[in-house]
């Protein structure tokens, strides 16, 4: 049965399903395998629970008449997302990138659905799995698509474009993260460039850019369509630019917040006669850094026509979730939680922002650091967990706990634990009481499991 054939079968049954613990009634399964399972070995179960067809690509595992038997599930799984994407002339917004593409989509998000009824990946489901699921769910009601995709290897991001056939890109940035996969820095920047080389061969492809990033700019051609933004007045695009107007946290101040200001192209503003106006916000986002992401979503909401005053209401609605720079107060100590991801990158970037926070004459005290390991940097490894602890003892933070096995063979004087289990025994023997404190550790390492107990 050819991708056509399959896809009308599709949609007379619209809802595919992977798990064989979830069947709808009428629903088609498709037998994905994994590194501890094989979905071929509950199609029948499938069919039994109520599934009206069984995508299988073990022939031994076809004998009911309702099996429909391909070369490799995951690859008819893409197919079949691609020919429904195909369904829709809609913009379809890929966001890639190191660190923060999560939260640039979720900003994006709300910008878009000012406007727009928004299909927008849940989570973050943006592998080879995710990514077509999230296709899938399109219907005729959609006007707009954001598509996360995440990358841990070479060509993980080709596949993915190939799959949804974005019209316009962005990528947050490029970092040092999954170098065991990638196998080095220029394996990232390479690999996150895939959504460039996809978007330039298409006539109406549009990249958001970040001006300021010299790796992002270098693989911009001059056929290619762009939307920059930046950070810096002087910029040599026209830009949608913006800027920090407040100190991470000044003195005095209650929280650590970030508050910020952007305006439209420069260009732009004076052909219309227009002046230099500031759109003043104030996110529920922890971090400087932050500034690109929701620069990022500015620009993708001016593009597609949404109004001004707008994007600043959602951006300043957006609260983030999933332990992504949230900030917390409990009853005895306020918190940055980013404990859903880290690699050197995100890691030194939070914490310099931390260190920002509150300028005082007794420098650091009051602050406290529970870092996690961060995971999948295969030989780097060892080199950038001792290259963060020689970091952090430079910036006067004495109250350290460091968490996990790459973090117990770095070579410092801060307490460290095997697990997060250890952390938790010990917080409820010894609780710290009114601090700040910044827990950030790649998701394994389940930092995320602390907040309750500070």
């Amino acid at each position: 049965m050819d991708i056509q054939e399959l896809y009308k079968l599709y949609q007379q049954h619209p809802c595919i399903t992977t798990d064989s613990r979830n069947c709808p009634e009428g629903s088609i399964f498709l037998a994905l395998k994994g590194d501890t399972f094989d979905g071929n070995q509950f199609a029948l179960q499938a069919l039994d629970k109520g599934c009206a067809y069984a995508i299988v690509d073990e022939e031994e595992h076809a004998h009911d008449k309702r099996c429909i038997l391909v070369d490799n599930c995951l690859q008819t799984f893409k197919l079949l997302a691609r020919e429904h994407r195909r369904q829709f002339d809609i913009p379809v917004i890929a966001i890639t990138g190191t660190n923060g593409k999560t939260t640039t989509k979720e900003l994006v998000r709300a910008v878009l659905a000012q406007k727009y009824n928004v299909l927008a990946t849940e989570g973050n489901f943006n592998n080879d799995i995710g990514v077509p699921k999230t296709l899938l769910r399109l219907t005729p009601e959609h006007e707009i698509a954001i598509i996360e995709m995440g990358a841990s290897h070479p060509g993980d991001i080709k596949t993915l474009v190939e799959t949804a056939e974005p019209t316009c890109g962005l990528i947050t940035n490029v970092g040092r993260a999954h170098l065991q996969g990638f196998g080095s820095f220029e394996g990232v920047v390479r690999t996150k460039g895939e959504l460039y080389d996809y978007l330039r061969t298409r006539e109406d492809g549009l990249v958001f850019l970040d001006a300021d990033n010299e790796y992002l700019v270098d693989m911009i051609t001059d056929e290619m369509w762009v939307t920059p933004y930046s950070t810096d007045p002087e910029n040599q695009y026209s830009c949608i630019s913006g800027e920090v107007i407040a100190p991470a946290t000044p003195e005095g101040a209650d929280t650590p917040l970030l508050k910020m200001r952007w305006r439209k192209p420069l260009m732009e503003l004076e052909e219309r006669g227009e002046s230099q106006k500031w759109h003043k916000v104030q996110t529920q986002l922890v971090g400087d850094y932050n500034v690109k992401n929701v620069l990022a979503a500015v620009a993708v909401g001016i593009n597609f026509g949404v109004d001004r005053k707008a994007i600043c209401r959602a951006i300043e609605e957006y609260k983030p979730t999933n332990n992504r720079s949230q900030y917390v107060q409990t009853a005895h100590n306020r918190l940055i939680v980013d404990a859903y991801n880290a690699n050197p990158t995100s890691m030194m970037a939070a914490l310099e922002n931390f260190c920002a926070i509150g300028s005082s004459p007794e420098g650091q005290a009051g602050k406290m650091l529970i870092l996690g390991d961060m995971r999948e940097l295969g030989a780097d490894s060892g080199h950038e967990h001792q290259q963060l602890v020689d970091v952090i003892a430079q910036k006067g933070i004495t109250d350290v706990w460091l968490v996990g096995p790459e973090f117990a063979k770095t070579d410092c004087s801060f307490r460290k634990f095997n697990d997060v289990e250890a952390v938790k025994e010990e917080l409820r023997k010894n609780r710290p009481e009114g601090r700040l404190i910044l827990v950030k550790g790649s998701n394994g390492t389940k930092l995320y499991q602390l907040p309750e107990l500070l």
